[in-house]
């Protein structure tokens, strides 16, 4: 029997991803939506034909889902994941995970309170692309050099909630790059140290305050270092990861991975560019595994408390003018 899911958020997020990854998946079916407005809720339930709900609570007490996919604006997600737990709701939430460190441990203090489980969604965890780049960094010898890059272009850098510090808790760091960052500490751990420089002034006549642009120094005490650029406003869209070491390097795009040879030339390749339309699909399955029993739950409260810590050591960074040692956060 499948599991009964709920969508709460139907923004772009839910919309291109969560409802076609639910229509896909084999262990879980949508029984509702929420949304606080009514007009997105009807729009969507056109084609959905399932109950929609504007209060979160009312559709946990006349639903009863075994869980919810959250994918609401970064400031609403603590109440959200709060009154799922409250009535024993498991929770699959949109990154962040949390827009701090301390809200991260106040997080994951309500899901163990609640006894639910709750696992932030990161897709490129899904896709084998990504997964299979940790064997190929195990035969370039010792890494010494990362070089990351994540950014596309949109026109208003800062419209909506996310140009807003106070709602969005951070502008492309916190949001677009907890993607980068996530592969970073999935690959290599938490760093050691950490310096950033943002700015949010890619349109100067624009009035927000999110940044639009951040370069992210770091270190390792085993001697690795690197940089990650992370933009919503430097074109062409490029995601991008290559690390090297002292026998080759691993280069890592979107759909393809590379292992090349000290001069360059290609040693091995692996590609998989429709890998992201599934991954979805794949995750939503994989929590359902984890709600069964028969998964580990890799990406819960516990885990993104280092990447709560990372990104708030890159905004006391900027403040402070000096690295910041993310560990001493946790």
């Amino acid at each position: 029997m499948k599991r009964r899911a709920a969508v709460i958020g139907l923004g772009h997020q839910a919309v291109e991803d969560h409802l076609p990854g639910l229509a896909g998946s084999s262990m879980a079916g949508l029984v509702a939506v929420c949304d606080s407005d009514p007009g997105t809720l009807r729009a969507q339930q056109q084609t959905l034909r399932v109950p929609g709900f504007t209060d979160v609570r009312q559709m946990l007490d006349e639903v009863k889902p075994d869980f919810v996919i959250v994918a609401v604006p970064h400031h609403v997600g603590r109440q959200v994941v709060q009154e799922c737990a409250a009535q024993g709701v498991h929770v699959l939430k949109e990154k962040p995970f949390a827009t701090s460190p301390e809200e991260a441990r106040e997080l994951a203090k309500v899901c163990r309170l609640g006894q639910i489980e709750l696992m932030v969604t990161l897709q490129r965890r899904f896709n084998p692309i990504h997964a299979s780049t940790i064997g190929l960094l195990d035969q370039i010898g010792t890494p010494f050099l990362i070089d990351g890059q994540y950014t596309f272009h949109t026109d208003h850098p800062g419209a909506g909630w996310r140009g807003d510090v106070r709602q969005a808790g951070g502008g492309c760091i916190l949001d677009m790059g907890y993607h980068l960052i996530d592969l970073l500490l999935w690959y290599f751990g938490l760093p050691d140290r950490i310096i950033a420089e943002f700015s949010a002034t890619a349109q100067p006549d624009a009035d927000y305050d999110a940044e639009d642009t951040a370069v992210i120094q770091l270190g390792y005490d085993n001697d690795l270092y690197g940089s990650l650029l992370l933009s919503r406003w430097v074109a062409p869209k490029t995601e991008r990861l290559h690390v090297v070491g002292t026998r080759g390097s691993v280069q890592l795009t979107g759909g393809t991975v590379q292992r090349l040879n000290l001069d360059g030339t290609v040693a091995e390749e692996l590609s998989r560019p429709h890998a992201p339309a599934s991954a979805a699909t794949a995750q939503i399955d994989h929590f359902c595994r984890v709600l069964d029993g028969e998964r580990p739950n890799t990406s819960g409260p516990d885990q993104h408390l280092a990447h709560a810590a990372f990104i708030a050591s890159c905004y006391r960074s900027k403040a402070a003018g000096r690295y910041v040692n993310p560990n001493e956060m946790l």
